[in-house]
């Protein structure tokens, strides 16, 4: 009867942190249009220009001369994670790297963050022809499908060509110019590059409700193919890509995977305790 019991109550123990895991998902699940309602976006900063040397970049409140986020020494090829933001109108700005936080920014570009929507904000183009775009990054493909674009960044390779598994993802896209969102089916699949004078080739791996950004880059040796998630379906706050050069910026969300092992560690041990107890032998009168 006492093993019975016990098995019972395990159970009861290991169900219970299921139930609060599943809660976390529903909350997940809530989590865009939560930004709607309280009014953010995301924003991430991308240093794209092969010939142009690293930068400072500013983000500021319009009308606001104190920066809300600054980013040192951003070099090619460097992505921040998104940073959170309230629903409004901004400006990023572009000094050369160490240059005085007031001095005359180099570049500069508008813009208007709407609640639950992400952007990037990426230095595109030559040095000489450098110029800030706002990409609108998309957050939900279609059901069990995935989204993938792609920024040509290389200056080696004018124009590139780009396929995804068998099929061609986008044909001629030229230095500087982004594609537009195209759905594709999620897998590993071989992304090949492939310009007038030189190809590369990348294994990459793409889930059903994720949406993508693949970034073709001039590497020290050849073409190379930076893989960023925009996001990780609709439930999920944009994480952003790989943070070289300087620290992450977005506050992070932990795992309750953790804490959960911790409860359900607990609860067993409480379990098992209180059985243990209850077999001791009372004391004689």
């Amino acid at each position: 009867m006492r093993i019975s019991r016990f098995i019972r109550l395990a159970a009861a123990a290991l169900a219970a942190p299921m139930f609060f895991l599943g809660m976390a998902g529903v909350a997940s699940a809530s989590t865009s249009s939560s930004a709607s309602s309280a009014g953010v976006g995301w924003v991430r900063l991308a240093h794209f220009s092969p010939n142009t040397p690293a930068v400072d970049v500013y983000l500021y409140s319009f009308g606001d001369p104190s920066a809300e986020l600054v980013l040192r020494h951003v070099s090619y090829g460097d992505t921040s994670p998104y940073e959170t933001l309230a629903a409004g109108d901004y400006t990023v700005a572009m000094r050369a790297a160490g240059a005085g936080a007031t001095s005359k920014p180099a570049l500069s570009a508008s813009i208007t963050v709407k609640a639950g929507h992400s952007y990037t904000v990426a230095g595109l183009g030559p040095e000489s022809g450098l110029r800030l775009a706002v990409l609108g990054d998309e957050l939900t493909p279609p059901g069990g499908q995935a989204l993938v674009r792609v920024i040509q960044a290389s200056l080696k390779e004018h124009v590139v060509t780009v396929s995804y598994g068998s099929g061609a993802l986008v044909s001629g896209l030229a230095f500087g110019s982004v594609s537009v969102y195209e759905t594709v089916s999620p897998g590993t699949v071989t992304v090949r590059v492939a310009g007038s004078g030189e190809s590369t080739s990348s294994t990459v791996t793409v889930a059903a409700g994720t949406v993508h950004t693949l970034v073709v880059l001039d590497g020290a040796s050849g073409l190379e193919v930076d893989n960023l998630v925009d996001a990780a379906g609709s439930a999920v706050v944009p994480a952003g890509g790989a943070a070289t050069g300087f620290g992450g910026t977005a506050p992070r969300i932990p795992s309750p995977l953790p804490w959960l092992a911790l409860l359900a560690a607990g609860v067993l041990v409480a379990v098992a305790g209180g059985l243990s107890l209850r077999r001791l032998p009372r004391p004689r009168s």
